[in-house]
């Protein structure tokens, strides 16, 4: 982990309701696809965490969505904005485990992260496949960057009025050598049913301080309880206990 001083280069809208921003600052302690930055905000006490989306060199890309007092405020952030972050936090995605064809899902605001993963999986000559789910047209995004990287694409709708309508279970592949997600719980939960191989999960939940001090977001495994932002938000599919 690593507090740095990021500048924000570029803010604006994707749809209604969600951001990109990048950012100028040390994105060293970025190493695996699947962490995330937690953003102090001026006169709120706790810092908000966002997924990576992407990073090159000095170069910082979060995507996120507008849901209360902290992501309304992010919204508005102007070029040249200082922002306190701390970087490098959470386990991330081992891309070792990933076979030949992986397959990555991505719900809502789950989708940024596999952005990152799939560029690496990419550049490291995997076959990819995406699988993009949202509730309807207008909330669709980086579709075209994902065809960008070489990946075959594929969009969901929950309402049909765009691509395949259903969820990202509707639109998977007969064979994959493995698979990674990230979205809603009730998504993660039918994903980890449809399933026919291992795989990594991205769990979302509300943190406190975002580096594991104050317990606030552990999960039970089959190992014992983990911390979301510190042991997770990544675990694998062995060692998921869903909670009724």
């Amino acid at each position: 982990m690593k507090q740095a001083l990021f500048t924000v280069k570029e803010n604006f809208s994707l749809t209604q309701t969600v951001y990109k921003m990048t950012l100028c600052g040390d994105c060293s302690d970025i190493t695996a696809p699947g962490q995330f930055v937690n953003i102090k905000i001026d006169g709120l006490f706790l810092r908000r965490p966002i997924s990576v989306c992407d990073r090159e060199g000095d170069t910082l890309t979060i995507i996120y969505k507008v849901v209360g007092k902290g992501t309304d405020i992010m919204s508005k952030m102007i070029s040249g904005t200082v922002l306190d972050v701390l970087t490098g936090l959470g386990n991330g995605y081992d891309l070792s485990l990933c076979g030949e064809s992986p397959l990555l899902l991505g719900g809502g605001v789950g989708v940024p992260p596999m952005y990152l993963l799939a560029k690496e999986l990419r550049n490291m000559g995997k076959n990819v496949s995406v699988i993009l789910g949202f509730n309807t047209k207008s909330e669709v995004f980086y579709e075209n960057e994902f065809k960008a990287l070489g990946c075959n694409v594929t969009v969901t709708t929950a309402d049909g009025t765009y691509g395949t309508k259903g969820f990202v279970t509707d639109a998977m592949p007969e064979t994959y050598t493995y698979f990674c997600c990230c979205g809603p719980e009730p998504m993660l939960k039918a994903v980890y049913k449809a399933t026919n191989t291992s795989g990594q999960f991205s769990f979302e939940e509300r943190m406190g301080c975002g580096f594991g001090a104050c317990m606030g977001c552990s999960c039970k495994t089959i190992t014992g309880y983990k911390r979301i932002c510190k042991e997770g938000p990544v675990m694998k599919k062995e060692e998921i206990l869903w909670e009724d």
